[in-house]
């Protein structure tokens, strides 16, 4: 059977939350090469947007902000006639962000996923920063000129954050939410869904603990993934472009959004942020629901490469 067949015939589930929304996907006109970048909020999509940038384009010369040439297909404050059109003019290969799991977009055999993980417990630090630092009031002005009040009885004002820095993060634990902002069952099911195609030639799975330990070997691993010949040397010269460093000195050009003003800091967004922050946050008792919930979602070889990543693990999905 053809399986590009059946995975058209696949209905995709919907996601939709107050920024975003994956019926955005339908009848979208893929071309073979495409690329689709599917993470979680707070895994490394930009990080990866940039490695995919690198490659494509040869090095860190770009024609236009990183946010124009590889758009957030999904996101609901610009028209999707607009975001189709930009893509059918372009030329090069194609790289396209999402927050939607692979189960809610179209899967072509003629395109590459790159599926980004990240231990739940950091996502959950580093969106309250991003958070904090989006000027969300300039996006829903943005939202308005495109959907109107489409949505928002439904979704509603979000609520205020609690004080409390140990229940925001129970709040993430016990969350049941799949979409928008993330949730530790939203980052799970994020990478089970990716987990079931990582035998497929044409989905990778990257982590961000991997490429903070080994950014050349991930970056070789990803042109390896998208067919792109890369030597050793290249790949270092093209990681140190995708230092932390380097991409918060070109915030301007590269933040997500940063041509609509999405940042009251922009470059903010890029935002040093360590390991284990989370600690702060959980006493045993937190940490043992944690562990529960954890066990409950998605078994325990995901769960270990989630948290660890490929190279702390020693799990690597592919092999």
């Amino acid at each position: 059977m053809n399986s590009t067949r059946d995975h058209a015939a696949i209905v995709p589930v919907r996601y939709r939350s107050l920024v975003a929304d994956s019926a955005r996907w339908d009848e979208f006109e893929f071309r073979t090469g495409d690329i689709v970048i599917s993470t979680p909020p707070k895994c490394g999509t930009t990080w990866v947007q940039m490695l995919c940038a690198l490659l494509i384009f040869d090095g860190p010369d770009l024609s236009a902000p990183l946010d124009e040439l590889s758009p957030w297909l999904d996101m609901c404050n610009q028209s999707i006639e607009s975001v189709r059109t930009k893509l059918a003019k372009q030329s090069h290969r194609r790289f396209i962000k999402t927050h939607t799991p692979l189960d809610g977009i179209p899967v072509r055999e003629n395109v590459t996923y790159v599926v980004v993980g990240r231990d739940p417990r950091d996502v959950a630090v580093s969106y309250e920063h991003h958070r904090a630092n989006m000027d969300f009031e300039h996006f829903l002005d943005l939202r308005a000129q495109v959907m109107g009040t489409d949505g928002q009885e439904e979704f509603g004002p979000s609520q205020p954050d609690s004080d409390d820095p140990a229940e925001r993060f129970r709040q993430f634990v016990r969350s049941d939410s799949l979409f928008g902002a993330p949730s530790l069952a939203g980052v799970l099911h994020h990478m089970q869904t990716a987990w079931q195609h990582r035998r497929a030639g044409n989905v990778v799975l990257l982590h961000y603990a991997d490429l903070t330990a080994a950014l050349p070997l991930e970056t070789r691993r990803l042109a390896a993934a998208l067919g792109i010949p890369l030597t050793e040397i290249r790949a270092s010269a093209l990681a140190r472009e995708a230092s932390l460093d380097r991409m918060r000195a070109r915030a301007g050009e590269l933040a997500p959004e940063s041509s609509r003003e999405n940042w009251k800091d922009v470059s903010a967004f890029f935002r040093a942020g360590g390991f284990g922050e989370w600690r702060e946050r959980m006493d045993e008792q937190l940490a043992a629901e944690y562990n529960a919930r954890v066990a409950a979602l998605v078994p325990a070889d995901v769960a270990a490469w989630t948290h660890g990543g490929r190279i702390a693990s020693g799990i690597d999905p592919h092999a």
